[in-house]
């Protein structure tokens, strides 16, 4: 079990996200007013906040947001997660992973910076099964596709 970080949400796409206190996770879309909401498999991103921070020992001013990833978690193993595993946030919110990774279509200007950008190997995509409110410091579990499902109400 770990924690949330930081939620990051933007207008629109292709720009570097802002970090907020809170979100609103609503069911089958993704996180409110973040542009990559919607009816598709990538509504929200999660990234762990490990490997942001082998990213700030050669950029230290990197800010929250910056791969454009929504969800920061600390604590939570992600080696070995597989597409079906799920995340619960809080008492509420239930996140199934649809994608691990994805293609990068440009050199983004933290890959110019570093040499290298975390997203692709690293970002884990998700669908909101069920909704709720989200706060920076609230519990993060991950669940394995094996465990049993809860019902969503």
């Amino acid at each position: 079990m770990g924690y949330i970080e930081a939620i990051c949400i933007s207008p629109k796409k292709g720009i570097v996200k802002k970090e907020i206190p809170a979100a609103n996770f609503i069911e089958n879309y993704g996180i409110e007013g973040d542009a990559h909401a919607g009816d598709w498999h990538r509504q929200v991103s999660l990234l762990p906040a490990e490997s942001i921070d082998r990213v700030k020992e050669k950029i230290p001013a990197l800010t929250s947001g910056a791969f454009a990833e929504n969800v920061i978690v600390r604590g939570v193993n992600f080696s070995g997660i597989k597409v079906g595993d799920r995340f619960k946030i809080g008492d509420s919110i239930l996140l199934e992973v649809t994608q691990i990774g994805k293609e990068c279509h440009t050199a983004c200007a933290i890959k110019r910076l570093t040499g290298d950008c975390i997203m692709p190997r690293e970002g884990v995509f998700a669908r909101v099964l069920r909704g709720g409110k989200a706060n920076a410091g609230d519990v993060i579990e991950r669940l394995s596709k094996e465990e049993p499902k809860a019902v969503v109400a």
